[in-house]
């Protein structure tokens, strides 16, 4: 029998946003509950792998003070847990795997364990009801306003649930697709959004970016933990995708700024400036042995560019179809781990790395795989504000100071224009970009008057969405959605009438700066250089460049 339940809040999506949704909403005084398809929440920080992607500024600027506790939190559970020698416990700026992706990359049952706890007095309180391994199986909507939706528990078991606001924060936008809210997916034409790197021809909906199942691994010299060959190591080994310098299984890459050949191997033995290591190993390493006195094990995550995944689409395709995919997806990575163990050329002789371990028993799945895929693009809201290149990018600004300056913003954040190789053939896109706003109206869609996006799937293009999609933008964009529906709800208002009246605009904006301190505009800070992963060192302004 299916039970139903009632919340002010609705928040279908256990990753970074629906986590920040369920936080500000509570701060605010709803009962809301979170539906996460897997037994872990966090999305891409811990079910996905991913450990996080921020940008220069981020120990002192650019993110919402709570995204700063989760950070803190990290980083004091290591201290707290861990048997760190007296230079790893007093470091004030402690990064527990010293990866050089970003200033703290950790692992990712820490980062879970971490937003557990943040969510555990609301838990308590019961204003705030998790409930893991469900799944999106139907919305009921009526006019412009959802009623209900029916998650299904992975046993099975059905639960309604009826709420004031309903918010997505999935990774592919199932809530946007399913409601019949206007949204799109794929590649915008040049055409129609005027932007100088969009498609030339006709859009593209097939025209999405590669999927990523990424794994952790630590190296054991001495041993073998030769995986068996996977079942279709044979086309993977042989397979050579477009724009590629050679065979996908290998140490030679696609740059992904100049698409010129670029060998990116597992280990090197020539630091750059610093004693930086810009090798795969040490790109996302989330625990450095250098951080213990007794013996440890550098766990990194796999999660590179010869594992992007892009042969199919998995939005605007029959379950069949996206079933496939997400199978080739993981044989793609499990392909990439039995070739870097048995055929691939050592940094100091010889060939092949048998000491590599998936670390299942951290990723808590059989094979040392995340989860879930790492997934970069979603549905896209129809919003009232659709955010384009020419509004953060800086040859799209050419002879303008900054992103554009948004009334109605909502929070900050920064990424460079960032499109992984496509499902259409397309190769990697790059892009400088300024350090930019979230204005509301991306997240009001153009009709639904209860439903809002809280990830990837605010009104953004295939190129502006690359940019809002890392972990800091998507906690923003989820916190930003919490607070707004409990406004609404406290308010006995709609988005659209809190971005339209220009008090009701700023008593939002008040509340979001105030009781929640969320940074609404950007001290000038100097572009997005290319970055430092695989390669690119991403330069921090002195403090000479940038002003208050």
């Amino acid at each position: 029998m299916t039970r139903t339940r009632l919340f002010d809040l609705v928040v279908v999506g256990g990753g970074l946003g629906g986590v920040a949704a369920v936080l500000a909403a509570a701060r605010l005084g709803l009962r809301s509950v979170l539906v996460s398809e897997s037994d872990w929440i966090g999305g891409q920080v811990s079910s996905q792998c991913i450990p996080p992607d921020e940008h220069p500024w981020i120990e002192s600027v650019g993110c919402t003070p709570a995204y700063r506790r989760f950070r803190d939190r990290v980083r004091a559970f290591y201290r707290c847990n861990y048997p760190l020698n007296a230079a790893a416990r007093h470091a004030p700026l402690l990064n527990p795997g010293s990866g050089n992706i970003g200033p703290l990359s950790h692992e990712p049952h820490v980062a879970r364990l971490v937003l557990e706890e943040m969510l555990a007095p609301w838990v308590s309180r019961g204003t705030v009801t998790v409930l893991r391994s469900h799944r999106l199986a139907a919305v009921s909507v009526d006019g412009d306003e959802i009623t209900s939706v029916l998650v299904r528990a992975s046993e099975g078991e059905e639960v309604e649930l009826s709420g004031d606001y309903f918010l997505d924060a999935t990774d592919l936008g199932d809530l946007v697709g399913m409601s019949g809210a206007e949204h799109v997916y794929g590649a915008e034409s040049a055409a129609e959004t005027g932007e100088p790197h969009a498609l030339a021809g006709p859009a593209d909906p097939d025209d999405q970016q590669a999927i990523t199942w990424a794994m952790l691994l630590s190296l054991h010299p001495g041993t073998d933990n030769t995986i068996e060959r996977p079942a279709d190591y044979a086309q993977w080994r042989d397979h050579r995708p477009p724009e590629w310098p050679g065979s996908l299984l290998s140490w030679e890459v696609s740059d992904h700024v100049t698409h010129r050949p670029r060998r990116r191997p597992l280990f090197t033995d020539r630091p750059a400036a610093g004693g930086v290591r810009y090798d795969l190993w040490h790109a996302r390493r989330v625990l450095d042995a250098a951080h213990f006195d007794t013996e440890w094990a550098d766990v990194t995550v796999a999660a590179w560019p010869m594992m992007d995944y892009a042969r199919l689409p998995l939005i605007g395709v029959d379950e069949p179809t996206r079933k496939r995919a997400l199978r080739e997806a993981r044989q793609l990575s499990l392909s990439f781990l039995y070739w870097m163990q048995t055929e691939a050329p050592r940094h100091d002789g010889g060939i092949g790395y048998p000491e590599l371990r998936p670390r299942g028993d951290l990723t808590g799945t059989p094979d040392g795989l995340a989860k879930m895929p790492y997934i970069r693009e979603s549905r896209r809201i129809r919003a009232e504000f659709t955010l384009l290149e020419q509004h953060i990018g800086v040859e799209a600004r050419t002879g303008q100071e900054g992103a554009e300056r948004f009334p109605d913003s909502v929070g900050i954040a920064a990424y460079r224009i960032d499109v992984h190789p496509s499902t259409a053939g397309r190769p990697t896109i790059d892009i400088d970009t300024w350090p930019f706003q979230i204005p509301l109206g991306a997240l009001v869609p153009v009709r639904m008057r209860n439903l809002l996006p809280a990830a990837k799937n605010i009104g953004a293009t295939h190129l502006t969405s690359g940019a809002y999609r890392v972990h800091p933008g998507e906690w923003t964009v989820g916190e930003a959605a919490g607070a707004l529906a409990g406004f609404c709800v406290r308010r006995g208002t709609r988005p659209s009438q809190v971005r339209a009246d220009e008090m009701l605009l700023d008593e939002f904006r008040t509340l979001l700066s105030g009781t929640l301190g969320v940074e609404l505009e950007w001290p000038r800070y100097q572009a997005l250089a290319p970055r430092h992963r695989f390669g690119y060192v991403q330069q921090v302004p002195a403090p000479s460049e940038r002003t208050a």
